[in-house]
């Protein structure tokens, strides 16, 4: 199993950004990555799923193979939510908070789905009882912390005018190639010092419903490949870093022996007080404290040939989570204990009204192929 190192991992990407704009922050910064303060466009483009595993594998003869510095690690969980979150702040989930798709709040007594800020169940968005992003997502963004001029660009669906709203920093695109337009307006948009946070789903997506061995997320890769060697010529000249990684890897569960459904284990179920949150991967168990011993005994007896079984204070110690001060709610949002999926394996469990679906490819965990990502550079 692989843990972060959080010396050389993505939150120690965001402190080289933030070094080049005069910014302290607690993790080090990359030594790849020591030369930005002489760009005067710095972007940071984030492929969602393209793990460095991947590339290895499948794009050996890519540009962004050819560019890429160096392999780091995610950070824990390798999900999206924990490492975009990561990557928008610059600090760890220790810091941030933000620990898998599904969290518990205590403070609003909901199992959420965190990033489009909902309930697990109903899908009520916060934003409608007067909630903000701001009273859970406590740690500002690198955008709002530079002087300089700042940008993020996302997808239309994400800036949906109530959890993200849309402004002169915070931009939207339709498709493939507004995305890269966006970029290349934004940058010519003035003559000051720019940083662009940009952010691309489509490949995770793909990932998800088709699995990562797949034809369509091949195609889709070299897409992506073709697409960014040509927008990195279209720069000559404008004294910009163009910075590409990932949130994470994927892996693939297609066999379903390899799947770990809940309902199938009912003694496992009455030790619980609420529903796994987490990530289908590394899952938070919050267990009824008479009923310890029996989880435990229960993880140990029938379910120790796929997952490590870890009391969650015992992870946060280890500094899994990251370094340095945790957040005072981190402790309330990984339950008692934490299962860490061994090889591919993934265990899930639905609520009535969830469909029993399960997606091919999954990340979450701490293989190699979630964990690692790419640290790639264009400069023109």
């Amino acid at each position: 199993m692989i843990y972060p190192d959080y010396e050389h991992s993505i939150v120690n990407l965001t402190s080289s950004i933030l070094k080049a704009f005069n910014i302290n922050s607690p993790y080090v910064p990359l030594k790849e990555l020591e030369d930005l303060k002489e760009y005067k466009n710095i972007v940071l483009l984030l492929i969602d799923g393209l793990g460095y595993e991947y590339i290895q594998k499948y794009g050996q003869d890519s540009e962004l193979n050819k560019h890429c510095l160096n392999k780091i690690t995610s950070v824990f969980p390798s999900a999206t939510a924990s490492a975009v979150t990561a990557l928008e702040t610059g600090v760890a989930p220790q810091q941030h908070g933000i620990t898998g798709w599904f969290m518990f709040l205590k403070e609003i007594g909901v199992l959420t789905k965190i990033l489009p800020f909902k309930s697990r169940y109903g899908g009520q968005n916060f934003t409608n009882d007067n909630i903000q992003r701001k009273d859970i997502f406590t740690e500002k963004r690198i955008v709002d912390k530079i002087k300089s001029s700042a940008f993020i660009i996302y997808p239309d669906h994400i800036v949906d005018g109530k959890v993200n709203k849309k402004s002169n920093t915070l931009l939207s695109y339709k498709n493939f190639n507004d995305l890269f337009s966006q970029i290349k307006k934004t940058i010519k948009s003035s003559n000051k010092r720019k940083y662009i946070y940009a952010y691309w789903d489509k490949f995770d997506t793909l990932c998800h419903e088709d699995g990562c061995a797949s034809k369509k997320v091949n195609n889709h890769f070299w897409q992506l490949d073709k697409k960014i060697s040509s927008f990195s010529k279209s720069l000559e000249g404008t004294n910009t870093a163009l910075i590409i990684t990932a949130d994470h890897g994927l892996i693939d569960t297609t066999e379903k022996s390899k799947i770990i459904l809940l309902q199938n284990h009912p003694k496992l179920i009455e030790t619980l007080i609420m529903p796994l949150s987490g990530e289908p991967r590394v899952a938070y168990c919050y267990i009824r404290p008479q009923k310890t011993q029996q989880f435990e005994n229960y993880i140990k007896d029938n379910l120790s040939h796929c997952c490590e079984i870890y009391k969650s204070v015992d992870l946060l110690n280890k500094g899994v989570f990251g370094l340095f001060e945790p957040n005072k709610k981190l402790i309330d949002r990984i339950g008692d204990y934490i299962l860490v999926m061994k090889e591919n394996y993934i265990i899930k469990d639905f609520l009535l009204t969830e469909k029993k679906e399960c997606h091919i490819g999954n990340h979450g965990g701490t293989s190699s192929n979630e964990m690692f990502v790419p640290l790639i550079k264009f400069d023109f």
